[in-house]
């Protein structure tokens, strides 16, 4: 099969039922990619494909051949964040961190859909991902602050 990462085109050679996110951080070595519960209910392992955003965990490395998916190391580099990853720095919102990656790559979602989100929309677009330290306030700060700094740009 083959598929688009962050802009780089790979082959793999795996079965067809295996989860996207295995293709990922076990096959293409990206962990950024994080698995949390196995079955869609986290959003830990958050990725965009083709445009959406999807649940690698619950997506068959058949239904990827020939997609293009970005992870959190598709966002930005270290030496030029996407306006989410800076926000989320800005706003010291990760504690544990391990959601983290799966929070941005929603946010940076949410945000390509809606330039102005309200609080409802925010909880909305982010009430499928979970945090276990409980960051939810800072999460919609820093989406607020994204939200700015992208009109702005």
């Amino acid at each position: 099969m083959k598929l688009t990462v962050n802009g780089v085109e790979h082959e793999v050679d795996v079965e067809d039922d295996m989860p996207l996110l295995w293709v990922l951080r076990d096959e293409l070595k990206i962990t950024g990619v994080k698995y949390g519960c196995g079955i869609a209910q986290c959003g830990a392992c958050t990725v965009n494909m083709d445009g959406s955003v999807v649940r690698s965990c619950q997506i068959p490395a058949a239904d990827a051949d020939g997609s293009e998916v970005v992870t959190i190391e598709g966002l930005g580099t270290a030496a030029a964040l996407n306006a989410v990853q800076r926000a989320w720095i800005d706003h010291q919102v990760a504690q544990c961190g391990y959601c983290q990656s799966g929070q941005i790559m929603q946010a940076a979602y949410l945000l390509d859909t809606i330039d102005t989100p309200t609080d409802e929309d925010i909880d909305r677009f982010m009430s499928s991902n979970l945090c276990r330290c409980g960051t939810y306030p800072r999460i919609r700060a820093a989406i607020h602050s994204a939200a700015q700094k992208m009109r702005e740009a």
